[in-house]
């Protein structure tokens, strides 16, 4: 099959690339952008390491392809820092040792980004129903819960 060409505007950039018509967004995201990011834990959809936001919505990019990215704003965990100073919530994570071996954490900063985004004063229990799809075999996530919330009441002001 031929290559497709795909615009599409990545953490505010916008580009331009070929992929075939089979590989997945995470496939062209990591392969053919070098945005290693975000990680393939299941390749199912099931783990959330993948997450990133496409069109202002949460998705696993393992189970999207690079195709349906044409004319998409994309969002990846590469985009949260604003340069080298990083977003509250990367911040949090550090602050309470929120994280371990590292694999899901961009997918768990992305969704919780996207959480405080639609909902900038969620109770825990929101917080912890919205990163649900995020699967961390590390920590326990009592330290993700409690930095996300920290992060949310910094970013309320």
């Amino acid at each position: 099959m031929s290559q497709v060409h795909i615009k599409s505007n990545v953490n505010g950039d916008d580009i331009e690339f070929l992929c075939e018509p089979e590989e997945t967004l995470l496939e062209v995201l990591r392969d053919r952008l070098h945005l290693t990011g975000s990680k393939e834990g299941c390749g199912t959809g099931d783990c959330g390491a993948c997450s990133i936001t496409m069109d202002n919505k949460l998705v696993c990019s393992c189970l999207v392809l690079g195709v349906e990215a044409n004319n998409s704003k994309i969002n990846t965990i590469e985009g949260m820092a604003d340069g080298d100073k990083l977003h509250p919530l990367q911040q949090k994570f550090l602050d309470h040792a929120a994280l371990q071996c590292g694999i899901c954490t961009p997918g768990i900063l992305v969704a919780a980004k996207a959480l405080l985004e639609k909902n900038p004063s969620p109770n825990e229990t929101e917080v912890r129903y919205w990163l649900a799809g995020n699967l961390c075999r590390c920590t326990g996530y009592d330290k993700i819960i409690r930095a996300v919330m920290d992060a949310a009441e910094e970013m309320r002001g």
